[in-house]
C-alpha cells in the first residue's frame, strides 16, 4: 500500500525505500574529527584526508536493507569529485570539454538518486569549502603532472581504474543478491559504468593517436 514520505512528501509505492531522514556519523581514524552525513566523498576526512568509518548503532537488518544504496550513492559521489577536481585541473582543453562531461552526467545520476531512493544528500557534501576539496585533490591526484603528456595519460588510466572497480563491484554485488529492485539497481550501474570504461578507454586512444 502507498505512504507518504516524511521529508519530500511525495507518494511511495510498495517497492521504493524512503531514506530521507538517515544519516550515519562518520570518525576520522587520524584525527578523530566526527562528520555527519549519508555519504562522504572517498570516505576521507575533509580536515586531514585521513580515512572515515561509520559510527553506528542502527538496526543491522535495516542496514542492509539501504546498503546497496548508499553504496552507489558513495560511488556517484566519488565520481563526481574525480572528474570535477580533474576538470578544474586538467590543462588540455580537449580532456577538458570531457571530464566537464563526466562529472555534470555523475551529478545528474547523483540526482536522480536522491529521486528515487529520497535519499536527500548534504549541500556541504557537495559543495565543501576550498580546504576540504584541496585535501582531497591532493590525494587523488599526487603523481598526476596536468601539464604534460604523461600527465594526462595517467589521469586517463586513473579514471579507467575507478570506472572499472565500479562496475566490478556492482557486477559483484548483482550476482549475490536475488532477483528484486537490488539486483536491478546493481545492473543498471555496472552498465553505466561500462559505458564510461568504453568512452575513457576511446579517447585515450585517440589522445595517444594525437601525441
Amino acid at each position: 500500500m502507498p505512504s507518504f514520505c516524511p521529508h519530500c512528501h511525495n507518494v511511495l509505492e510498495q517497492d521504493e525505500i524512503c531514506c530521507a531522514q538517515v544519516r550515519y556519523t562518520w570518525k576520522c581514524k587520524r584525527c578523530h574529527k566526527l562528520s555527519t552525513g549519508f555519504a562522504v566523498p572517498y570516505g576521507k576526512c575533509f580536515l586531514c584526508g585521513g580515512d572515515l568509518g561509520v559510527i553506528g548503532d542502527r538496526d543491522a537488518q535495516e542496514f542492509a536493507r539501504l546498503s546497496v544504496i548508499r553504496d552507489a550513492v558513495q560511488f556517484e559521489l566519488n565520481s563526481y569529485y574525480f572528474y570535477r577536481l580533474a576538470w578544474e585541473r586538467a590543462g588540455d582543453e580537449q580532456l577538458r570539454v570531457i571530464f566537464e562531461q563526466l562529472y555534470q552526467n555523475e551529478l545528474d545520476h547523483l540526482h536522480l538518486l536522491e529521486e528515487r531512493y529520497h535519499v536527500h544528500l548534504d549541500r556541504d557534501v557537495m559543495n565543501p569549502p576550498a580546504r576540504a576539496q584541496e585535501v582531497l585533490a591532493g590525494e587523488l591526484f599526487r603523481d598526476v603532472d596536468f601539464s604534460g603528456a604523461a600527465g594526462v595519460r595517467s589521469l586517463y588510466q586513473a579514471a579507467i581504474a575507478m570506472e572499472c572497480r565500479t562496475r566490478d563491484y556492482f557486477r559483484q554485488k548483482a550476482g549475490e543478491v536475488p532477483e528484486g529492485l537490488e539486483k536491478e539497481l546493481c545492473l543498471e550501474l555496472a552498465a553505466e559504468e561500462e559505458e564510461h570504461v568504453a568512452m575513457l578507454e576511446t579517447e585515450m586512444a585517440q589522445f595517444e593517436e594525437r601525441g
